[in-house]
């Protein structure tokens, strides 16, 4: 009896960190969460946890007269980003998939230039590859689709800067990798003890230091989660727009499609309902959250610098988290370069396109405005069926692979 007791539990702890989740199944989990972010507050961002980390770097030096920033552990995304970090520690330990890896000079620098342009993009743009597609698509934001679109045109020229590079500076990404504190198959075993050791930590330490604000500790709570659910599915946005123009396959752009459409179900009836009317602007409120100002022109230029340096780190907003969190210094790199270049570009880059575009090529529209709630939802239902229509005849016939 004992053994099979153990047997089931080795079993069971071996099918959420022996193996990596179907991508699709994190798509689904985390739209879930994200509903439940909008219902505790506010949707799933990726883009305000690196102004506010970077916010608080300048203000620790005192530049940019940033001395009234928020502190990290006090910002929404601040929190929401820290903890999903810790999440995938949490995730990468616990399958000892736990690692420092370090790459060659020439990745790294790639990683910060990569994360510079994903803060200028999301300035630019008015949203990242979280708060701007995966929780603006489902929020009705009209912006999110040149966004989106700018996503996939930047995928497809980094692509192209890659291979240009591959031919032309086959050098500059070569070099000694590093790999720090990987777990062996008898010495391994620290890495989930300390896994979950790390969990129950956090849980109950942000039960204790939010107890007096619920939002956060809801925001800290699944935070963690989804890291963890990230880095076990290595759910990935970056692959959705990069994968159709290399390598074909389908599985990473079927899973961000899982994740739009729960979470426009999830979004719609909260918006509909006046769910969580307390929010400001009351019912109305609701309906506009996540209604950026970024239709047209913005969006898709946005959309594109943004598109170009997520493929060039090797990783979106959230992808770059989870893979900071189990240990890739590049990703590192992109997060600094992220961190460190988005109060630059919110202060000054993004003002500055914002004069010079046309007002009419920014505007914030809310789909439903204009089509209704049942128009809104038709429309972007289509448009995911389309995209599913289009990545799985690519996926057959390769007619837009290996650009």
């Amino acid at each position: 009896m004992s053994d099979s007791k153990n047997g089931a539990w080795r079993q069971l702890w071996s099918t959420f960190f022996g193996k990596t989740w179907p991508m699709w199944v994190g798509g689904i989990l985390l739209a879930s969460l994200n509903i439940l972010l909008f219902v505790v507050k506010s949707p799933w961002g990726g883009s305000g946890t690196y102004l506010s980390w970077g916010q608080n770097i300048y203000k620790l030096f005192g530049l940019l007269g940033l001395e009234g920033a928020t502190p990290v552990q006090y910002h929404l995304y601040g929190l929401l980003g820290t903890m999903t970090v810790l999440g995938a520690f949490v995730g990468a330990l616990m399958s000892r998939e736990f690692a420092i890896r370090i790459p060659p000079l020439g990745e790294m620098v790639k990683g910060l230039v990569g994360g510079v342009l994903m803060a200028l993009g999301c300035q630019i743009g008015k949203g990242c590859t979280i708060g701007g597609f995966l929780s603006g698509v489902p929020a009705l934001s009209a912006g999110a689709i040149p966004l989106a679109l700018g996503f996939a045109l930047g995928a497809f020229l980094a692509l192209r800067y890659l291979l240009w590079e591959m031919e032309k500076l086959p050098k500059f990404s070569m070099g000694k990798s590093v790999t720090l504190l990987a777990a062996k198959e008898k010495s391994g075993i620290w890495q989930p003890i300390l896994g979950f050791a790390i969990t129950m930590f956090l849980l109950i330490g942000a039960s204790f230091f939010y107890k007096n604000n619920d939002v956060l500790t809801w925001f800290a709570i699944i935070g963690l989660i989804l890291g963890l659910i990230s880095q076990r599915s290595r759910f990935c946005v970056t692959r959705s727009f990069r994968e159709p123009f290399m390598t074909g396959e389908s599985e990473a752009p079927v899973a961000v499609m899982s994740a739009l459409a729960v979470g426009l179900i999830g979004f719609t009836i909260i918006k509909y309902m006046g769910i969580n009317s307390a929010y400001p602007g009351g019912v109305r409120g609701v309906a506009l959250t996540w209604v950026m100002p970024n239709f047209w022109l913005n969006g898709l230029i946005g959309g594109t610098i943004f598109g170009m340096g997520m493929v060039i780190a090797g990783g979106c907003a959230v992808g770059t988290l989870w893979r900071m969190g189990e240990g890739q210094i590049k990703l590192w790199f992109a997060g600094l370069g992220f961190a460190l270049m988005s109060p630059i570009s919110a202060k000054f880059v993004a003002p500055w396109f914002t004069r010079i575009l046309p007002e009419w090529s920014q505007k914030a529209i809310f789909l439903p405005d204009h089509l209704r709630y049942g128009g809104a939802f038709a429309l972007i239902a289509v448009l995911i069926i389309l995209w599913y229509v289009f990545v799985k005849w690519n996926e057959r016939t390769g007619k837009f692979s290996a650009i």
